[in-house]
C-alpha cells in the first residue's frame, strides 16, 4: 500500500513539473501571435530565397519599368539588415547603417546571404519574445519605421518582408522558376 502511494505521488510530480516549467517559459500570448505571423513570412521567404540559384543572385528584372531595382540578393541583404534594423530598435539599440543599400553585412555569396536571413529572422523572433502588453505600446525611435512603438515596428517587419517576398516570386517567376510555396 504505502508504494503504491509512493508511486502515484511519484506521478503526480512528475505530471506537473512540466506543465510548471512550460507555464515558466510562455511567451505572452500578443506576442506569440506576431511572432506566428514572423514565422509564416520566414517560413516562405527563406526557401523563395533559396530556391534561385547563387549564380542568379545577381539577376535584375530589365523588360517594362524596372530602373534602378536591386538585383535578387541585394533584395535578400536588405530584408535581413532591414529585419535586424526593426528589431534592434525595439531592443532600444542602435540599427545597423544604410539597410536600403544592403547595410554593414560583408555578405555577397548566396551561402552567406542565406546564412544573414537565417539569423535575421531568428534575432526577430528572439526579441518578439520579450514583447508585452505592458511593453508593446512603448515609443521606438528610429531612422526604420520610426517614430512607433513596438508593437508597430513589428508589424512594420512583417510588412516589410512580405512586400520584399511578392517582388522576389517575380525575380524567381522571370527566371522559369516557381516559388516553393506554389509547387
Amino acid at each position: 500500500m504505502k508504494s503504491a502511494i509512493a508511486f502515484v505521488a511519484v506521478a503526480a510530480m512528475l505530471a506537473i513539473t512540466p506543465a510548471r516549467a512550460t507555464a515558466q517559459g510562455r511567451v505572452d500570448p500578443m506576442a506569440d501571435t506576431v511572432a506566428q505571423l514572423l514565422t509564416m513570412i520566414e517560413k516562405e521567404f527563406v526557401p523563395l530565397a533559396d530556391a534561385m540559384p547563387a549564380e542568379k543572385y545577381g539577376f535584375r528584372p530589365t523588360g517594362g519599368e524596372f530602373k534602378g531595382v536591386r538585383s535578387f540578393g541585394e533584395q535578400v541583404k536588405h530584408v535581413a539588415c532591414a529585419n535586424f534594423a526593426f528589431y534592434n530598435q525595439i531592443e532600444k539599440k542602435t540599427p545597423p547603417e544604410g539597410c536600403e543599400a544592403g547595410g554593414p553585412s560583408p555578405a555577397k555569396t548566396k551561402a552567406e546571404l542565406m546564412t544573414y536571413l537565417r539569423e535575421s529572422f531568428a534575432y526577430a523572433g528572439k526579441v518578439l519574445k520579450t514583447m508585452t502588453p505592458a511593453n508593446a505600446m512603448e515609443r521606438v525611435e528610429g531612422p526604420y519605421g520610426g517614430p512607433s512603438t513596438r508593437l508597430g515596428i513589428a508589424t512594420l517587419s512583417i510588412w516589410h518582408a512580405s512586400d520584399h517576398y511578392g517582388q522576389l516570386v517575380v525575380y524567381l517567376r522571370l527566371n522559369g522558376i516557381v516559388p516553393p510555396a506554389s509547387r
